[in-house]
């Protein structure tokens, strides 16, 4: 049977894939493996994004956890990142989101967290879907779990938010995206507080829209609207916020690895850049790497997927990393990406500095990226060919350490993806183009 956990939780189509019998199973069996360490009734933080689907999972994941035995504290639709916090605030032995974060609507997802608000290993999503099947003896009468509302939600958060924030952004004028999701209340307000001037759009979910055309994965609306106010700067962030991509004054587009620059070389002049290290993932671009080494700054490099990137930092104890996706996470101050998080830390470094995104942002020089997925019927056999790794090697040598070449299996289908990056598109497109027609004819 094919593993229930994903790179990132539990997703499928809602009501189709992921129904509300599963998403009560999920929920006792996390309490039978998360909660069996407490020596009072468990309690657990429940949140969700706008997604109309999401009203049916959380009334079943609450169902589940109180007929185990748990206390489900409901904390209505906030950013995932919240959750995190919030499991850590509340002291809860382990918090659930319900999200498919930058997922079309019709999708959704189900994400726990232990104690303390970090991600689960592989091993305890594993005990969880092996309690499923176990038989389990629900408690009765006063052992039955309870279900509250959490009114303080949102402002814990946001206070936690606004001591993050190093200096004031009196003075800047914001354009926020919120890709009608989870921060389309908690994200404007904490710009504002912050001292921002607020321009938000796509701010207003009907449980239907999210993602829809907006956000973090639909740049152009962002973008034409700091031209149109005359913005400092625009933030996009996707259905659940923990991502962050931004929009500079002239309209360009800065992505995940350019904010980890200008984030990295920051925490570098302060002193809290751990080691001098950035952590990222082997999709980010050849330009990160080159401008982290003219400022002395290592890049330690993981697998695709935030997982791999947390992983490293706790593991070194390090300050700063994440992914081209705008996925940032900063220990310091939150276990998982924050994207209204990273927002205000971008925003506050323009203000504090009084330069503007693109001047900071230009410490990156971006090279050419070609990017193609191809179906194959073998992904992990194809990769490993003979012909594809000559191919390869050949690559390689025609781009002479002034441009990199990444093949690497997908992670959730039978595709392999070639990806080029030189110093001219044409150069990248011709190497890729020719890279992948090998791993077609294999």
């Amino acid at each position: 049977m094919a593993r229930l956990f994903g790179t990132d939780g539990v997703r499928g189509r809602a009501n189709d894939q992921l129904t509300p019998e599963l998403a009560l199973a999920l929920a006792s069996a996390a309490v039978s493996v998360l909660g069996a360490h407490t020596q009072t009734r468990p309690r657990v933080v429940v949140g969700r994004d706008p997604r109309a689907s999401g009203e049916l999972l959380e009334a079943a994941l609450c169902a589940g956890l109180a007929a185990a035995g748990a206390d489900a504290i409901r904390v209505g639709v906030v950013p995932t990142p919240a959750v995190a916090f919030l499991t850590a605030d509340y002291r809860a032995d382990f918090g659930v989101m319900i999200s498919a974060s930058h997922n079309p609507m019709p999708d959704n997802g189900i994400k726990f967290f232990a104690a303390g608000g970090h991600k689960l290993a592989d091993d305890v999503e594993d005990q969880i879907e092996a309690a499923m099947e176990a038989e389990q003896v629900r408690p009765i009468g006063a052992a039955v779990g309870r279900i509250v509302d959490a009114t303080d939600a949102a402002d814990r958060y946001l206070e936690h938010l606004a001591q993050a924030v190093p200096s004031s952004l009196e003075g800047l004028t914001l354009v926020v995206d919120c890709a009608h999701g989870a921060a389309s209340v908690v994200g404007p307000r904490a710009y504002e507080a912050a001292g921002a001037k607020v321009i938000a759009i796509h701010a207003d979910p009907d449980g239907l829209n999210i993602n829809d055309d907006c956000g973090s994965t639909h740049m152009d609306k962002l973008q034409a609207a700091v031209l149109q106010h005359g913005a400092d700067l625009g933030l996009a962030h996707d259905g659940d916020a923990d991502r962050c991509l931004a929009v500079d004054s002239t309209g360009a587009i800065v992505d995940g690895d350019m904010i980890m620059a200008v984030l990295a070389l920051a925490m570098h002049e302060s002193g809290d850049l751990t080691d001098d290290v950035l952590v990222a993932t082997v999709m980010s671009n050849l330009g990160l790497h080159l401008a982290m080494k003219a400022a002395g700054i290592e890049l330690k490099v993981t697998g695709v997927g935030d997982r791999y990137v947390l992983e490293e930092l706790r593991a070194g104890g390090y300050a700063l990393g994440g992914e081209q996706s705008g996925h940032i996470v900063i220990p310091a101050v939150g276990t998982t990406g924050d994207g209204v998080l990273t927002g205000l830390l971008l925003a506050s470094r323009v203000a504090s500095t009084g330069k503007r995104l693109a001047e900071l942002a230009g410490v990156m020089t971006v090279l050419p990226q070609e990017l193609i997925n191809v179906p194959v019927s073998d992904k992990h056999a194809v990769s490993a060919a003979a012909t594809v790794l000559a191919a390869v090697a050949e690559a390689e040598t025609e781009l002479d350490g002034q441009g990199r070449i990444l093949l690497r299996p997908s992670g959730t289908e039978q595709l392999v993806r070639v990806m080029v990056e030189a110093q001219t598109p044409e150069s990248a497109r011709g190497i890729a183009e020719r890279v992948a027609a090998v791993v077609a004819n294999v």
